[in-house]
């Protein structure tokens, strides 16, 4: 299966509505291509965030009468009519900053949570670390460290430029089976620390000193895996 055939299909394959066939098709296909497994993880990201069962309330009563009147005789559903606003009740209720949130903190969250519901995840999408590292040289003022970790279960995918506070940083992409972990660094004075663990939105976060370099993780991995993968990295 192509990359275009595919990408036809994975809206439908996030969603659960393929038949078997196509669907074990699309995941072979996607253990292959990182591109199109980044796509899948943008679509899961957005269908997670409108799927919030904390953005929906019920509609008054006249509200209900007016949107049936409105739309008579129309084939369009009514839900249809409130799907845009919902996206973007979503993003705004991601990027609302928890009481007591570091400054930093806040902007990884919202970093990471733009990367999966726009289409840019990846600048230089690549399994290959000797891809990936040089793609960064005169893009930013230092080489950022990547690591291989395929063969523990956390694929490289790729990288990315990004921007926290007034200054650019890499943004190193992983996969573990369909979840996306983001990593941010830049150079730092700091000596090697682990510095905290947050969990934020169902979003967890995960921060360090290693090498004279600043880490950032967040994924929605489960908290036990992301440890795991940042020990990997420290190593």
């Amino acid at each position: 299966m192509t990359c275009d055939e595919t990408r036809e299909l994975l809206a439908a394959f996030v969603d659960g509505e393929l038949d078997l066939r196509s669907s074990v098709a699309v995941e072979a296909h996607l253990g292959t291509c990182a591109a199109c497994a980044a796509e899948v993880a943008q679509l899961t990201g957005l269908r997670r965030a409108i799927a919030d069962a904390r953005l929906y309330y019920p509609a008054p009563a006249p509200l209900r009468r007016r949107v049936r009147q409105a739309t008579r005789g129309s084939w369009r559903p009514a839900w249809l009519l409130f799907a845009p606003a919902a996206a973007v009740l979503a993003v705004v209720f991601l990027l609302v900053p928890r009481p007591g949130a570091s400054r930093v903190e806040q902007e990884v969250l919202s970093e990471h949570v733009r990367s999966l519901m726009s289409n840019h995840l990846l600048d230089v999408p690549s399994s290959d670390m000797h891809t990936v590292r040089p793609w960064f040289d005169g893009k930013l003022d230092f080489s950022p460290p990547v690591k291989d970790l395929q063969a523990q279960g956390f694929a490289l995918t790729g990288g990315r430029l990004d921007y926290l506070g007034d200054r650019p940083v890499a943004a190193l992409v992983y996969q573990r089976r369909r979840h996306v972990i983001n990593v941010f660094l830049w150079p730092a004075s700091h000596a090697d620390a682990i510095a905290e663990s947050e969990e934020q939105r169902g979003y967890h976060l995960r921060h360090w000193y290693r090498s004279r370099f600043e880490y950032w993780a967040v994924s929605d991995v489960n908290g036990s895996e992301l440890d795991e993968f940042c020990r990997l990295l420290r190593e």
